[in-house]
């Protein structure tokens, strides 16, 4: 039996915004029947603001929460806003999904992904378009044919999550699900991706590293931290030794080396490298 959060069955027992516009502005759809999910998403837009968004899903619990979840999200917020809503930010709002129905959110980003790329503001004329000087789209790589998954959801998934395993993969996008031939595809380019992320890591120099370094601090871990009346403040760096200090409650909590360690060092960790040490500093 899943873990789900009080936020996802309400939304999976009373869906919001179910149905279509007739006359949508954008119109985006993700997954496939033959594959178990399908999301369909209507967007009506006016100034640039998307006054009302529906939604059509065929698939589990998690489709239909996080499909519900994402119309509430967008209706109201300006194009520009919608577009740099992620899958995390979709499954953050749920109040988190089991890692194995984690492609649940994926597919309401992709939806929504393909439906802005569709769109265009109304007058718009593309004169390339009328002339016929566009070139065709290019068809986008099928990494598993099984779930007809293609390399840009492959790699939008290990960039905007962190993913590092094959299985990470599987839970986020259903590719390697089934018969598994994608596996090795799937591990090259998880692979490829951290080299290349490490390469550019190792060229920053030491003020570029203390400036990503703090940044991954002051973004990622102190909100979190501050949720429960706890910081953590940056004091000094020495190569991937990084030396903290953990302020509020954070300071005095007998768990203050779990935090730091399981969470904090992590975050760290999942960003700039596995080399990296956090170290407390009293």
């Amino acid at each position: 039996m899943w873990d789900y959060s009080e936020k996802v069955m309400d939304h999976y027992r009373n869906p919001r915004n179910v149905g279509t516009i007739e006359d949508a502005d954008a119109v985006g759809v993700a997954g496939s029947l033959t594959c178990g999910d399908q999301l369909k998403i209507y967007l009506k837009i006016k100034d640039n603001v998307v006054t009302d968004a529906k939604f059509q899903t065929f698939g589990c619990g998690s489709a239909v929460a996080s499909s519900s979840i994402l119309t509430e999200m967008i209706i109201g917020k300006t194009i520009d806003e919608v577009k740099k809503i992620t899958n995390k930010d979709i499954a953050d709002e749920l109040g988190g999904l089991p890692p194995e129905k984690m492609h649940c959110s994926v597919m309401g980003y992709e939806a929504l992904e393909d439906a802005l790329k569709n769109y265009k503001a109304e007058g718009y004329v593309d004169l390339d378009d009328l002339l016929g000087k566009n070139p065709p789209e290019k068809k986008e790589k099928i990494i598993c044919t099984c779930f007809q998954i293609t390399e840009n959801i492959i790699w939008d998934a290990i960039k905007q999550n962190g993913l590092k395993t094959v299985e990470e993969v599987t839970n986020y996008t259903k590719a390697g699900g089934a018969c598994g031939k994608c596996k090795a595809v799937i591990q090259d380019m998880i692979d490829t991706y951290y080299n290349k992320q490490k390469a550019e890591i190792d060229k920053l120099t030491p003020t570029q590293w203390i400036l990503k370094v703090n940044n991954v601090i002051e973004t990622q871990i102190s909100p979190e931290l501050q949720k429960d009346g706890g910081d953590i403040e940056l004091v000094d760096i020495k190569n991937k030794s990084i030396y903290v200090k953990l302020k509020g409650r954070c300071s005095g909590c007998k768990n203050s080396t779990m935090t730091l360690k399981n969470f904090a060092q992590q975050i760290l960790q999942d960003s700039l490298g596995t080399d990296i040490t956090l170290i407390e500093v009293k």
